[in-house]
């Protein structure tokens, strides 16, 4: 069976759960780490609307993110990269969010009534990249694969 890119992609990101977020606003580039739930290349965090990452996103909805494990060997190195513009869900779409990620980190429909008002005080995203990279170091450094999403 042919090697398939897209579908080693989707598995990478179904096994991991933080992509680390790049954003740039008035204050300069910055990078923050957030959980996510991924449906397919449909991507869902949270983000308390002070944080810096967050302001960025409501200056500039263009971020960048990868998803990647803390490799101690550069051949084993896998992940993935891309660029989308962060969306600021609300009504059914926000819904529809907070209902995915719970499937994904069932630990928060368990939480508590504080922990639950909070998560509603969040801003929810969804970011929904028309291409991404899935890196494989195992067939040469620095190799990519482009998927095409759109």
């Amino acid at each position: 069976m042919p090697r398939d890119p897209r579908v080693l992609a989707l598995g990478y990101i179904r096994t991991h759960q933080v992509m680390t977020l790049a954003t740039v606003g008035s204050t300069g580039v910055w990078a923050a780490a957030v959980f996510y739930a991924a449906d397919g290349f449909v991507f869902y965090f949270i983000s308390a609307g002070y944080t810096r990452h967050a302001q960025n996103i409501a200056q500039n909805p263009g971020v960048a993110a990868t998803i990647q494990e803390d490799y101690k060997d550069w051949p084993a190195i896998q992940g993935i990269q891309f660029e989308s513009d962060a969306i600021l869900l609300q009504g059914d779409e926000q819904q529809h969010a907070i209902d995915f990620y719970q499937q994904r980190f069932p630990f928060i429909a368990n939480a508590d009534e504080t922990m639950q008002a909070a998560l509603l005080r969040m801003n929810w995203y969804c970011l929904r990249p028309i291409q991404l990279y899935f890196i494989d170091n195992r067939l040469g450094l620095g190799h990519r694969d482009l998927i095409q999403l759109s």
